[in-house]
């Protein structure tokens, strides 16, 4: 399944995601409300630990009005469960055809990762138009983005990129069309998600969102 057209614009609203590692999730509620005290509007809870369903259902439950999706989906299990627990939306680091057949099955909104041409033709076949770009800066960042979405700008594809992408560089990407919103790990990094380090983290936010706002609008 394609990435759903409300839930596309409420992540394009948004301009970040932010890419959430959690190891216990009676954190996730304080930290959605410190991130929409900086801002921010949608959210990736990785399926690095245990805790990220547990996480992801106290969310939903606790801070309904942010969107909240599935990252690092990997196996058909973990599509099934993420729309079970009432995931927006669910992405993955790379294009796996049988996850994104199960997220056509389940009817969860679906982002797979590309990195070559070869795959954003093969997730344009499947009828994707929303990409997940990992792992952006080691690939080569924007310039290398621009290139290999030459020959599709034309059809529409819009991506979110992932990995390395920073303060630094959250301009520059915000600024190109092909963008749909920038995911980052950096708003809320995994040790001040521990330390319980709201005020920093919606501080992080705040920053990041003075420069989508600069560029979008937002």
């Amino acid at each position: 399944m394609m990435m759903d057209e409300a839930i596309t614009k409420k992540i394009e609203k948004s301009a970040l995601v932010a890419v959430l590692v959690l190891d216990d999730a009676d954190n996730a509620i304080p930290l959605a409300r410190a991130l929409l005290r900086g801002g921010i509007g949608a959210v990736e809870l990785t399926l690095r630990t245990p805790a990220a369903f547990d996480a992801l259902s106290k969310l939903k439950a606790g801070v309904p009005e942010i969107t909240a999706g599935i990252g690092t989906i990997l196996t058909p299990r973990q599509v099934k469960e993420a729309k079970e627990r009432g995931a927006d939306f669910g992405v993955a680091p790379g294009y796996n055809p049988t996850v994104l057949k199960a997220a056509k099955t389940f009817g969860l909104s679906y982002a797979p990762g590309v990195s070559t041409a070869s795959e954003i033709e093969a997730a344009y076949e499947q009828g994707c138009r929303t990409l997940k770009f990992f792992p952006a800066e080691s690939l080569g960042g924007l310039t290398y983005l621009k290139n290999v979405n030459a020959p599709y700008a034309h059809l529409g594809i819009r991506y979110i990129p992932l990995g390395g992408v920073s303060a630094g560089n959250l301009k520059a990407y915000l600024e190109n069309e092909a963008i749909l919103a920038v995911g980052g790990s950096w708003l809320a990094p995994r040790d001040l998600i521990n330390e319980k380090n709201w005020d920093k983290i919606s501080k992080n936010c705040e920053e990041a969102m003075k420069i989508a706002h600069q560029v979008r609008g937002v």
